[in-house]
């Protein structure tokens, strides 16, 4: 067994992921067979004593049926109509099973803004604490009924990254309709399945798609990023399939394996890096690249070669390379305003009011490519 496995199965405290798919069918709602097969899962892990927290997705494909709709809504108001139904039903599903084992659960319904702000962050870290505390079991959603475009997740694979560091889980196991991360589309008998995956090097290359069921919003691509976004972060992955639950819980022998960094980030500058809502872009030449992302020094104005954004100073900003790609987040020291007269100009070129980093290496997060 890789030390990736041996860390998820003996993990003491870990966040599980389950998409639509797995708890919904089309036209029949919530499938409440698979439900309580999946607490089965989850309450033999917590009987060995680690504590969970489980992110479920499913609401709104929970309330089609009752609102007789026969396919997820595009349009947000009925999404958030059917998830207001939805989120009912899969809550008193999940007390109903979970109470078979004298488990209590509670709800934690979040959007965006309760982890890209930091005060926001910070309480929501103290409720999981305490319900951890107390020995429920938190099961956390993105709060369909009243998020807007601007401020959804998008999918719960990068909330669930998110929720892992932020309670500071020791591992994060991913389950959907997939029995793992393939180099190709697992329908066509000639992919591979990838087990292990050490590090980037590993899925370079490989193309991922969308969910097939209709269901969800995530797929591979966003099961993909979370897992990157979560071991980047220092917190080892599995993704596997629902149906395999049992086996992803105990031995962790199942799916597709995503060793964690070396170490762990600080949850500031986890949340600089993947939770904050950047507000701004700052282009980097060649030099500043690889000073920020290689040496990890702050940014100069001498470094940047392009401004966009309406940001303030504090905000923060994503820094791209030359070829646009984004290496590094960090809080910017200059208004959007203020930098344009700035850029590629030595610092003692600048007026003494105006010599400091741009971005400096204490608020700077180099990012994984």
């Amino acid at each position: 067994m890789s030390v990736t496995r041996k860390a998820v199965a003996g993990a003491e405290r870990l966040v599980v992921k389950v998409g639509s798919s797995a708890l919904t069918t089309a036209g029949s709602g919530l499938d409440v067979e698979r439900l309580n097969a999946l607490v089965d899962a989850l309450a033999a892990r917590i009987a060995q004593g680690s504590q969970l927290v489980l992110v479920s997705s499913g609401a709104i494909g929970a309330g089609l049926a009752p609102l007789a709709l026969g396919k997820r809504p595009k349009d947000l108001a009925t999404q958030q109509a059917a998830a207001s139904v939805g989120q009912l039903q899969l809550a008193h599903a999940y007390a109903e099973s979970f109470g078979r084992y004298a488990l209590t659960v509670g709800q934690v319904l979040l959007t965006s803004d309760d982890v890209v702000r930091r005060s926001h962050y910070r309480n929501a870290q103290r409720t999981f604490s305490r319900l951890l505390a107390l020995g429920a079991v938190p099961v956390v959603n993105e709060n369909d009924t009243v998020a807007t475009e601007e401020i959804r997740f998008g999918d719960n694979d990068r909330l669930a990254a998110l929720v892992a560091h932020l309670i500071g889980a020791d591992a994060l196991v991913l389950l959907s309709d997939v029995d793992g991360l393939y180099d190709g589309d697992p329908r066509d008998g000639a992919t591979r399945k990838i087990a292990e995956v050490a590090d980037d090097s590993d899925v370079e290359g490989i193309t991922v798609g969308m969910s097939s069921s209709g269901l969800g919003t995530g797929g591979m691509v966003s099961k993909l990023a979370a897992a990157r976004t979560a071991a980047a972060a220092g917190i080892p992955v599995l993704l596997a399939a629902a149906s395999e639950a049992s086996r992803a819980l105990s031995t962790a022998e199942v799916g597709t394996a995503f060793a964690a960094a070396d170490s762990r980030l600080s949850a500031r500058r986890f949340w600089l890096g993947y939770a904050a809502g950047p507000t701004g872009r700052l282009q980097l030449d060649d030099g500043a690249v690889a000073a920020v992302v290689r040496r990890r020094r702050s940014l100069l104005a001498a470094g940047i070669t392009g401004v966009s954004g309406d940001f303030q100073a504090g905000d923060v900003v994503e820094l791209v390379d030359p070829a646009q790609r984004v290496v590094a987040r960090g809080v910017v020291a200059f208004d959007a305003t203020e930098l344009p007269e700035l850029i590629g100009r030595s610092s003692h070129e600048l007026p003494a009011e105006q010599r400091r980093e741009v971005v400096h290496a204490d608020d700077l997060v180099p990012l994984r490519r």
